[in-house]
């Protein structure tokens, strides 16, 4: 560890075992289709898109081993990288994200279809055809740093509206994606305004704390009771927690990469903090002050633990309303 670089966090929850999943009728490992032989809506739940974020794969064991069925159409789940799970090391935390590249990372064609077999690349092929025919899609994720849980939209009106139906605990993210590859979430008729097509990801929480597998379990229902899979009735009441009150929705604005390793932040922040003035400084890199672009800036996802020149270490946004039903 760097000097100034945050330690591990601690690892409160243990990573499930998730062996039983890997024998699978779809002829992919770890993907599994449950059908109801009804019309419906055509869902996808991955978790493990990054081997160290496992709290939505504890929620996607927990939601297969009760074998609730949907009452309409058809759910896939998919614990989405193994190879990067498996080797998950509680003293070395941070290290399982991927094996060789971000998987969140690959989901455009030019890299699907292109050349190179990385291990990520190898297995976003063999989960491309069912990210391909989903209508509702809902990425499970977690964070570095301890924080309320954002339900991340994109920039289409149906997704945010889908979103705040769903009046899960915290704030409602729009966001452009990343500048260094394309995630799932935005893969093509994702993201396209004329495709009828729903696709959340969800910040549940820190890595491997509790709340974040609670989170975690209650977006999941919620997500299937919206898109039609479930019944309200049919869903256990300890998996849903309380209705959230209607919160503001942020839009990210300004991504900060670090353009040095000397890069601090001037305070203890981990997300969601409201800055009042503009031209605050919230940061130093290489010496030279990081100050807010606007009032009322809000800071996304604070963290140097993955800290290198070129890696996003902050996102600024912008309070665009309160979020009501």
């Amino acid at each position: 560890m760097k000097a100034g670089e945050p330690g591990p966090h601690p690892v409160l929850i243990d990573p499930p075992d998730l062996s039983r999943w890997e024998p699978s009728c779809t002829g992919v490992p770890y993907v599994h289709e449950l059908e109801s032989g009804r019309p419906g809506p055509e869902v996808l739940v991955t978790a493990l898109v990054h081997g160290n974020e496992y709290s939505g794969a504890i929620a996607l064991d927990a939601f297969l081993a009760s074998r609730i069925m949907p009452a309409r159409g058809r759910v896939t789940t998919a614990f989405c990288n193994m190879q990067a799970y498996q080797r998950f090391d509680p003293g070395r935390p941070d290290d399982s994200r991927f094996v060789d590249e971000d998987l969140n990372r690959l989901w455009d064609r030019s890299r699907l279809e292109g050349p190179g077999g990385c291990s990520e690349l190898r297995r976003a092929r063999e989960l491309l055809p069912f990210v391909e025919r989903c209508t509702h899609l809902l990425d499970l994720h977690s964070m570095h740093e301890s924080c309320a849980p954002l339900l991340v939209t994109g920039t289409l009106p149906r997704n945010i509206a889908f979103a705040r139906q769903l009046r899960c605990p915290g704030q409602i993210i729009i966001d452009q994606g990343h500048a260094d590859g394309v995630r799932m979430r935005d893969y093509q008729g994702r993201a396209g305004p004329d495709a009828a097509r729903i696709a959340l990801l969800l910040e549940a929480g820190q890595h491997w704390e509790p709340g974040s597998v609670t989170h975690a379990a209650n977006a999941l229902m919620r997500f299937l009771i919206q898109a039609g899979s479930l019944n309200h009735a049919g869903v256990p009441r300890e998996w849903l927690l309380p209705d959230a009150d209607a919160t503001p929705a942020v839009e990210v604005t300004h991504p900060v990469v670090a353009r040095s390793m000397d890069f601090a932040f001037l305070g203890r922040f981990s997300g969601g903090e409201v800055i009042g003035k503009a031209g605050t400084a919230i940061a130093l890199d290489g010496g030279e002050p990081v100050v807010t672009p606007y009032d009322e800036c809000v800071l996304v996802m604070p963290s140097l633990r993955q800290l290198r020149p070129g890696v996003t270490v902050v996102r600024l946004g912008a309070i665009v309303g309160e979020i009501g039903i």
